[in-house]
């Protein structure tokens, strides 16, 4: 998994490119953490070269949805890969999550 991260003026956008799993969901963690800790509490995460997210990846951004409701801040992601949108539909977090098509419609939400 490679992230890129991008400071926009609304938010943090954070990509994630390859698989989201259980050999390196603490890296996104970490990373996203940080940003929480810094005061950083609006977040973007674009999903769009996202190809796998296991069970681990799925229980970080549900944390960090609730560490950052928490702290009024806004968590949203976008581009979904359809198998990774079945995903989040079987589990029942596209009721749970702000899940836009891409990054320029997130923004005008943030």
């Amino acid at each position: 998994m490679n992230l890129k991260e991008t400071n926009h003026e609304k938010a943090i956008i954070i990509e994630i490119e390859g698989r989201l799993d259980t050999t390196n969901f603490s890296q996104l963690e970490h990373k996203i953490m940080q940003h929480i800790d810094e005061g950083k509490i609006n977040i973007l995460v674009d999903c769009s070269k996202m190809d796998y997210v296991s069970s681990s990846g799925l229980r970080i951004f549900l944390m960090v949805l609730k560490k950052i409701t928490a702290l009024n801040g806004k968590f949203a992601l976008c581009g979904l890969q359809e198998n990774i949108k079945e995903i989040f539909e079987i589990s029942g977090f596209t009721s749970i999550f702000k899940i836009y098509d891409n990054q320029e419609a997130a923004l005008a939400d943030f």
